[in-house]
């Protein structure tokens, strides 16, 4: 039988209920598909951006974002007013930043793939290219909060994995310019900012306007109106993920201070009042040490209503039989975030299959990986894990095959194609590659 807890509306549950299971499929149920006022709504300033341009995108940001401007002079920066925010900013501040920017940049060095080739013994060369994209656009929320953190995890990649030009766009509702967000874009190489945000910004990145230049693909997390038009443009233009809202699953032995593993689950219940927040134990005590530690902490957040709200919708603390049963739930909900708060962390792994990031031991809270770690924070949700992976270097750029045939080559190849061809009534297919055969 599922409970709730009074004080801070999270569920417990106990893999042993009859229930259990529907309990759970409920629980993790996620439709990021909107409904069809929304995609009507993206329909029209998607359209009315890709042929109207600059006009049509000017008349969307004043009145979504509450605006009052002429042109798109008024709503792009250049490199120097991103350089004049890194350097305004407090030392403290500033020195962080590039602390985690140094730590994003160097762990993404090492994902660099390499173009390859080899030759075969009659002198075919087979391989592959590999080049960065020429414009890749990045989009930063704006609104509720302020993430320069999401700058650096978009646009570092980028700009390692080399790419020519960087567009961020950004919203910035009733005008307010974020500097921490713009000191991000500098440190991270982003060549051009427009402060425009939500379906009218993914409607210029994609098609271009007079000012906004068209990019070949679209990254970054936004609101529901972002995710459809975002949805909506692909195919014009490569998109990284239609992104839920943020999740994690903690798995404890009963061995980690139950306040650390409350403030965990608050950290990602604290985004939003649809993220979600697990924790799974088979130590019943210590699961009701963490319900009272919840209970305890929750009031001293400042952002304690919208945690009270997520634990109650999507929030649960949960009591599996034993190890298998945690593994099995881990690689059943395939979280973006995964904490493995237990003993040995290294001798799970091999069971983990499906998780965005995982964080091993009880030091790695997932707060330090959203930040500073060095791996990306751009992860799957809603169990995407399952197919997808962590944003990267390999988002932005595109591998060519490479084949060189030899006349010998040509000639070996030829026979075994012709009769393929044939065998597909394509005889012109079949006659192109019989003109190399060698008689």
């Amino acid at each position: 039988m599922t409970e709730t807890n009074a004080s801070s509306g999270i569920s417990r549950l106990a893999t042993a209920d009859a229930d259990f299971s529907a309990r759970l499929d409920h629980l993790l149920a996620w439709e990021g598909v909107s409904d069809g006022e929304v995609q009507a709504r993206v329909a029209e300033i998607l359209s009315a951006v890709k042929e109207r341009g600059d006009a049509a995108l000017v008349e969307a940001s004043n009145r979504f974002d509450r605006l009052a401007v002429a042109d798109m002079v008024e709503l792009t920066l250049d490199a120097p007013r991103l350089r004049r925010a890194y350097e305004g900013l407090p030392d403290d501040q500033r020195e962080a930043l590039a602390q985690a920017a140094e730590r994003i940049r160097l762990y993404h060095e090492h994902q660099k793939p390499e173009s390859w080739h080899y030759t075969e013994e009659n002198g075919t060369v087979l391989g592959q290219q590999v080049m960065p994209l020429d414009r890749a656009g990045i989009y930063v929320p704006g609104g509720k909060a302020a993430y320069p953190s999401s700058v650096l995890m978009n646009a570092i990649p980028a700009h390692v994995a080399g790419v020519r030009e960087i567009i961020m766009v950004v919203p910035t509702p009733d005008g307010v310019l974020n500097e921490l967000v713009l000191a991000a874009a500098h440190l991270a190489g982003v060549d051009r900012v427009f402060t425009v945000g939500g379906a009218q910004a993914i409607a210029a990145l994609a098609f271009g306007t007079e000012t906004v230049p068209r990019v070949d693909k679209i990254v970054g997390p936004g609101n529901i109106y972002v995710a459809t038009a975002k949805r909506a443009v692909f195919g014009q233009v490569g998109i990284d993920m239609i992104a839920g809202p943020s999740e994690i699953l903690v798995i404890s032995d009963g061995g980690t201070d139950p306040e650390w593993l409350a403030m965990d689950l608050f950290s990602q219940a604290e985004h939003d009042e649809d993220a979600q927040a697990i924790l799974v134990s088979w130590d019943g005590e210590h699961l009701d040490a963490v319900e009272a530690a919840i209970d305890r902490l929750l009031p001293t957040l400042d952002r304690h209503a919208i945690v009270r709200e997520s634990l109650s919708r999507r929030g649960a603390l949960i009591r599996c039989r034993d190890r298998a049963e945690a593994v099995a739930l881990i690689n059943r909900i395939a979280p973006e975030h995964l904490e493995l708060s237990v003993a040995n962390p290294e001798g799970w792994l091999p069971e983990v299959r499906h998780a965005g990031a995982i964080f091993m031991g009880r030091y790695t809270a997932e707060a330090l990986g959203d930040y500073c770690a060095g791996p990306n924070h751009v992860l799957p949700t809603s169990g995407t894990a399952r197919f997808s992976s962590p944003l990267g270097v390999y988002d932005f750029q595109k591998r060519s095959s490479i084949i060189h045939c030899s006349a010998e080559g040509a000639s070996t190849l030829g026979r075994v194609a012709s009769v393929l061809a044939r065998g597909e009534s394509l005889t012109a297919h079949a006659r192109s590659a019989e003109y190399r055969i060698k008689t």
